[in-house]
């Protein structure tokens, strides 16, 4: 009885954090099993989502092999809520000011070695969630729904931060700790919440049998004949046998177009010819397109009209001269003045503010500019690809779904699509359009043809030309720049570079347009929300499709 009682005393006080002397501010959801009671301050780990109210000691992993097709799914018994800890290191502050400027700190160790440290932000989980609280169950990888929680973004953090490198082929010992962190603004990281250890045997490397791999055969599509060049044919095999395995994840289709033909045609995890697939941002692109036929037919004047032409701006807040001449140009190469940048969660502008909006046009629109701030220069901006989407709909004849289904998609013989819309009902130039992989080709191709189909001028090709230019330097990345929502970029492939432009959406989904190769390449994929997603298609590229398909 004695020793029972020692333990777990030492437990309450790991989970505690030496902090019980103190009140606790908030009232939490308290101990909620028997389980729970004996495991608190422990983190374990199970091979499957199990409630924790059916969780059993028989059901905690010691020992797991780790392939690329494994999920791990974590719970943590905490001894008080996050809320309550962050109190701890702050006692001056209320609960809403803890909630908002705190987190979980996760630290991942591999074989002893302290790998990669995150401070989770504040705004996950929810600020009520951090209040009541004393236990997590969630996944680290959950291949069914890659994406959908934080605690996933953590592990694919984990995993390109040097996760990958040390979790190499072999037995290793993983180990994870959670502590309670709060900006004050300087960083207070406080003591031990919980901690978990696992022996991991690896077996993410795939054995992959070229001569069992069989690719398919095109076949001829509207549009598109079956090319006749070769290719490295064991190059894709061993692509093929990657996504098969799980090494490359979640994508769903790969297509080549060689000198306007279709050379190259597979499809994974489910999908097939006519699969619909939902490339997120790639859908951006469209707002270009249809901007310059629109230009084109004299229903725009030109890309410098401002937006004071196509709003009573006074009607919206945060009215001045610099929002009223914002060029259409701008919201074309995202280096408008609006404050907004996606890739900044704390911006008022990020599109995750936009979405729950009653109107997103509105939501834009009522956005401070701050020219002093941005420079002029490029920030992803998803917002002003609403407003110029708009801006269409205003100025076309009829809605801009027909306007498009007339100059675009019938004229490339596409008829089979969907798109998302906006809550005016207008289609959403955030992205979001459905096709199938061989239409998205055809689209890519369209482009590569300098705007021409079959003889016929499409897209006017002074604005294919003036769309594929360096409008704009991408931030942080070497040799990268951006046009009319096209991104660009160079490829090096036995030390020789070939550039690219090219539509990018959420999940690694992409056209390639190759200036100096006569190739359209299209990866769909649904890796949405992971930090490996476009990486991934990167090293798809160097050092498979590339260098099969090029002579």
């Amino acid at each position: 009885m004695r020793i029972r009682l020692l333990a777990s005393f030492l437990s309450l006080l790991v989970g505690s954090n030496l902090y019980g002397q103190s009140p606790d501010l908030v009232k939490t959801q308290g101990i909620t099993s028997a389980v729970h009671q004996a495991n608190i301050g422990k983190i374990i780990f199970t091979s499957k989502d199990i409630p924790a109210a059916s969780l059993q000691a028989s059901d905690f992993l010691d020992t797991y092999e780790l392939t690329n097709k494994s999920n791990l799914f974590m719970t943590v018994f905490m001894g008080n809520s996050l809320t309550n800890y962050l109190h701890q290191l702050a006692p001056e502050l209320s609960a809403d000011e803890l909630t908002k400027s705190g987190c979980y700190q996760f630290n991942f160790y591999v074989d002893d070695k302290l790998i990669y440290q995150t401070n989770l932000h504040p705004g996950a989980p929810y600020a009520q969630i951090k209040n009541v609280e004393t236990l997590i169950s969630k996944p680290l990888i959950n291949n069914q729904r890659e994406g959908a929680w934080w605690s996933q973004s953590a592990w694919n953090r984990f995993m390109n931060n040097g996760g990958d490198a040390a979790l190499s082929d072999g037995s290793h010992m993983f180990k994870f700790e959670i502590k309670p962190y709060l900006n004050k603004p300087e960083l207070i990281v406080g003591n031990l919440i919980a901690v978990g250890q696992l022996k991991l045997l690896v077996k993410r490397k795939p054995v992959i049998d070229l001569a069992s791999i069989q690719l398919t055969p095109p076949k001829p599509y509207n549009g598109l004949s079956v090319s006749s060049e070769s290719f490295d044919t064991n190059k894709i095999k061993a692509l093929k046998g990657n996504i098969d395995a799980d090494v490359f994840r979640h994508i769903t289709s790969v297509v080549v177009i060689k000198n306007g033909k279709l050379l190259i045609e597979e499809y994974f995890n489910g999908a097939t010819r006519d699969s619909l697939h939902d490339v997120r941002s790639v859908g951006k692109t469209f707002a270009s397109t249809l901007t310059g036929i629109a230009k084109q037919e004299g229903y725009l004047k030109s890309e410098s009209q401002t937006l004071s032409e196509f709003y009573d701006l006074k009607n919206f807040a945060n009215y001045s001269s610099d929002k009223a001449t914002t060029k259409l140009s701008e919201l074309l190469t995202m280096s408008s003045a609006f404050d907004g940048n996606d890739n900044d969660s704390d911006s008022p502008g990020n599109e995750e503010n936009m979405y729950p909006m009653p109107d997103w046009v509105k939501f834009a629109l009522d956005l401070p500019v701050e020219p002093a701030k941005f420079k002029n220069e490029w920030h992803y901006f998803t917002a002003g690809v609403v407003l110029l989407g708009d801006v269409l709909n205003k100025v076309v004849p009829g809605k801009l779904d027909q306007y498009a289904d007339k100059k675009l998609f019938k004229p490339l013989g596409i008829s089979h699509y969907k798109w998302q819309y906006t809550p005016q009902h207008v289609i959403s130039t955030a992205g979001g359009i459905q096709m199938n992989a061989l239409d998205f080709a055809k689209y890519g191709q369209l482009y590569k043809n300098g705007g021409q189909w079959n003889g016929k001028q499409i897209i006017p090709t002074a604005w294919v030309n003036q769309t594929f230019m360096h409008h704009k330097t991408l931030p942080d990345r070497t040799d990268e720049y951006y046009g009319y929502l096209f991104w660009n970029k160079k490829y090096t492939v036995n030390g020789k570079a070939y550039e690219t432009y090219y539509c990018s959406g959420n999940g690694g989904n992409k056209i390639f347009v190759f200036n100096d190769q006569p190739l359209v390449v299209v990866v769909t994929a649904t890796a949405y929300n992971t930090a490996y997603a476009h990486p991934q298609v990167d090293k798809i590229m160097e050092q498979y499709i590339l260098p099969a398909v090029i002579r």
